[in-house]
């Protein structure tokens, strides 16, 4: 049975996910990435190209379903006058909470964590191309709550709470799943905690 092109295709980004959330951008190499997918290095080369064009892909491939689903909470809830931070901080964090505990997805954290502790000039040039507006967006929302905050006080305190997020989703932290909670049960108590600490950082003196 001959395997079809997007199943290779997607074959070929899952392998990359655990290789790069693994052995980082660098560390992870094309020869690991085609024996770990079972294919040969033409069909890495057909469906991507390149090495960089396969790092965005894999950040692609679960971007654009993560951010599709905080754009739609945040269109629900911004500019209202009833909205809290609390509610804007949710709408920034479960959806990311919810992709981190879904199979493979805590596997796709990691890169994520990758991507920012290796300091990659052309995956942040990426990622501010083609994701900049989401955070631009919520920031936006932010700042209507927050305006006393300037904008470079209110820019370090989103950094610090997206970097608080991101060990978060990483589980790389302290805090595990206990034998008696349920992943749903331990995805709500993280968001609770973290959507607590996120908004008494925000409203700080």
């Amino acid at each position: 049975m001959q395997t079809s092109p997007h199943s290779t295709k997607e074959r070929i980004l899952a392998a990359a996910e655990a290789l790069f959330a693994r052995h980082g951008f660098d560390g992870a190499s094309l020869r690991q990435l085609t024996a770990a997918a079972g294919v040969n290095l033409a069909a890495v080369n057909y469906h991507f190209g390149s090495k960089d064009r396969l790092i965005e892909e894999v950040f692609r491939r679960r971007l654009d379903q993560l951010n599709g689903h905080r754009m739609a909470a945040l269109s629900r809830i911004a500019g209202q006058p009833e909205t809290t931070l609390e509610d804007v901080l949710a709408a920034f964090i479960k959806p990311a909470l919810e992709l981190s505990h879904e199979g493979s997805g805590s596997l796709f954290m990691r890169v994520l964590a990758r991507a920012f502790a290796e300091h990659d000039d052309t995956l942040r040039k990426f990622l501010s191309e083609n994701y900049g507006h989401v955070m631009r967006q919520f920031t936006a929302e932010f700042a209507r709550l927050l305006p006393r905050l300037s904008k470079e006080e209110l820019y370090w305190r989103v950094d610090l709470v997206t970097g608080a997020l991101t060990h978060a989703m990483s589980g790389f932290g302290m805090i595990q799943r206990k034998s008696d909670v349920t992943e749903r049960m331990h995805r709500e108590q993280t968001a609770e905690h973290l959507i607590r600490f996120a908004a008494a950082g925000l409203n700080a003196p």
